[in-house]
């Protein structure tokens, strides 16, 4: 535990030493403003809530996460300092959560930049706030679920354009999943059990009933369980290169 918290202040310090993580801030804000107030038309819609401002989250995320993350061990392994990591007398889980927390916190940070929207809502009406409040733990955990995306497709290579791609193509599809296109596909030949198996990896289709307001047990367990693996796969990457 104690090395786990070590790597990851290690970590965020390192967002914070250097201009990525005020560039990062400057341009999640700025996009979620432009989102938020033009193209979900804020003030347009006349209704006092944040739901222009969470609808287009998973795509903001789909693009600005795997940029974050596609640094966390491709550039450990571009540098030789994986080698180095992998000496020390610290479990391996520990580095990959240290620095999955870290990017983590390093998003909460960002998102929580983004609360003068909330008071503007309720200083121009009378929203709901409890549907607010889950919608944020709600985009939290969609966050966490791309980074471990992104964590564990970085430590497959050095290259972090490669890795940008590749996280950017694996979590759209993690979107996709929901979608009509792709459930239709299934609907056509296979059982509807599997069909809503299919739908029910989507990050929408959790991430619109929390949005909701509304808290299902399952849809929190899938993006633990989601993290959790993810992780897991993290993990048993870093061994694989580990034994080569």
């Amino acid at each position: 535990m104690n090395a786990m918290i070590s790597i990851c202040k290690r970590e965020l310090g390192n967002y914070f030493g250097t201009p990525v993580a005020y560039v990062f801030m400057v341009i999640f804000l700025a996009l979620t403003g432009v989102f938020t107030f033009y193209i979900g038309g804020f003030f347009e819609r006349g209704q006092a809530d944040l739901r222009p401002f969470f609808i287009y989250q998973p795509w903001l995320y789909l693009f600005l996460i795997p940029a974050l993350s596609m640094r966390l061990w491709a550039e450990e392994r571009k540098s030789g300092s994986l080698e180095l990591l992998l000496t020390l007398p610290t479990p391996l889980i520990s580095a990959v959560v240290g620095k999955f927390l870290a990017a983590w916190i390093f998003t909460a940070i960002a998102l929580l930049f983004t609360f003068p929207m909330w008071i503007t809502v309720n200083y121009l009406g009378d929203p709901d706030n409890a549907v607010i409040f889950a919608s944020y733990v709600g985009s939290l955990l969609m966050a966490g679920a791309y980074l471990a995306v992104g964590s564990a497709i970085s430590a497959i290579t050095k290259n972090q354009v490669i890795a940008f791609v590749i996280a950017v193509v694996v979590c759209f599809l993690f979107i996709l999943a929901g979608f009509p296109v792709v459930t239709n596909f299934f609907t056509d030949w296979a059982p509807q059990a599997l069909v809503n198996a299919i739908a029910s990896l989507s990050f929408l289709t959790h991430f619109n009933n929390i949005e909701k307001g509304i808290f299902d047990f399952r849809d929190i367990f899938y993006f633990a369980s989601f993290i959790a693996f993810w992780l897991y796969v993290n993990v048993v990457v870093i061994e694989m290169k580990k034994a080569d």
